[in-house]
């Protein structure tokens, strides 16, 4: 059965590792990979990459990308939300620290705020509009 609006954006809100996936060109399937992801209710969603990674170049090039989250307890429930990139910007360290606290247990964030900052090398912030989705909780499987 397919979420109403307010289900699927506030399971999109909760801290899932994402699925994602964009156009990797002519001959190839869409590169998928698992990253990590910031979202609120009726906003915008962003995600933080290498500004020079492969993901970036194709997203950059795609224009758009699609993520989806997933969970089998205590039911089978999944969103897919796909969009355009709406901005692209520097990633800072508030940021990297606010997406960090999102996914490590506190006393882990400093500790991978300082490594990644200093070995990750440049990052950007990619910023995306949800233009479409798909989600649905198959229940009691």
């Amino acid at each position: 059965m397919a979420l109403t609006r307010e289900e699927r954006e506030e399971f999109l809100a909760e801290p899932h590792i994402a699925a994602l996936s964009v156009d990797a060109g002519a001959g190839r399937a869409p590169l998928t990979v698992p990253i990590w992801y910031q979202y609120e209710p009726g906003g915008d969603l962003w995600i933080m990459t290498g500004l020079d990674s492969r993901k970036n170049q194709l997203i950059q090039a795609a224009g758009r990308l699609t993520l989806m989250v997933d969970r089998l307890e205590p039911t089978i429930r999944y969103v897919s939300v796909e969009g355009p990139v709406v901005s692209t910007t520097a990633a800072t360290l508030e940021r990297l620290r606010e997406l960090s606290a999102r996914y490590l247990p506190a006393d882990k964030v400093d500790g991978y705020v300082d490594f990644a900052w200093k070995n990750h090398g440049e990052q950007v912030v990619l910023q995306v509009r949800p233009e479409r989705w798909v989600s649905s909780d198959l229940g009691q499987v």
